[in-house]
């Protein structure tokens, strides 16, 4: 594939860029030790995971405001505590265990691979994080973004095309001067129809060892590869 054009690469993050299932059970555990409960880590992640989606699609149809991804998640969790009857946490401990999104580890190539993928392209998340989950993320993992772009700066959600325009427009650049990549050919056709070249890079634990969707690369998509690393291998870096 000629990727001359190419100027930027723009990065989904959950899934793709941190194992967010393996942390956030990790993390549930922990918590259920502290208040000696008996609650399943993967599960919980799960169920929280699934109420991902829908509880943006309000916000995606106009029939609610703008509402940051953290608040989503703590109504989410709010909903799983009183599903698992969990009761009686004070209100800073769920605080805590909501920003458990923050302290989600990468998987073991993206740190090396996002490091030699910058040496030749600008490197900007497009995720539906918001900006100060994004950024806490980063710190504690050392993701070396280049800029933190995505739902909260467009004030739209994935896949709606404004969430992949505007993160061109901030970078000054055209749709396909930038490369999105991520583990997922939804957002990558959602992105190939708003002008942007793609990359699929697989992930295929990222749901757990069932995982049946996302595997393998679908046509439409420019490029593949098993890893970061592969993928600066890929892009000449």
């Amino acid at each position: 594939m000629d990727v001359s054009a190419v100027r930027a690469l723009t990065f989904d993050v959950f899934g793709t860029v941190v194992d967010w299932r393996t942390s956030i059970a990790r993390e549930v555990d922990g918590f259920a030790r502290s208040h000696g409960l008996g609650l399943d880590g993967h599960a919980f992640a799960d169920a929280w995971r699934s109420l991902y989606q829908p509880s943006m699609e309000p916000v995606r149809t106009g029939a609610r405001a703008w509402t940051r991804l953290d608040d989503l998640h703590r109504e989410s969790l709010l909903t799983l505590l009183d599903r698992f009857a969990v009761t009686g946490i004070p209100e800073e401990e769920i605080d805590r265990l909501n920003r458990a999104w923050h302290r989600l580890d990468p998987w073991p190539d993206v740190v090396e691979g996002l490091t030699r993928l910058k040496k030749k392209f600008v490197i900007a998340t497009l995720s539906n994080g918001n900006v100060a989950l994004m950024v806490n993320m980063a710190r504690r993992a050392g993701l070396p973004w280049d800029a933190i772009l995505g739902a909260e700066v467009a004030r739209a959600y994935k896949p709606q095309p404004r969430a992949y325009e505007a993160a061109a427009e901030l970078l000054g650049l055209a749709p396909g001067e930038c490369m999105m990549v991520a583990a997922h050919n939804a957002d990558l056709h959602a992105a190939a129809a708003s002008g942007f070249r793609t990359a699929f890079v697989a992930r295929p634990t990222e749901y757990g060892p069932g995982q049946t969707r996302d595997l393998t690369v679908e046509p439409g998509i420019d490029l593949a590869a098993a890893s970061f690393t592969e993928l600066a291998d890929r892009l000449g870096c």
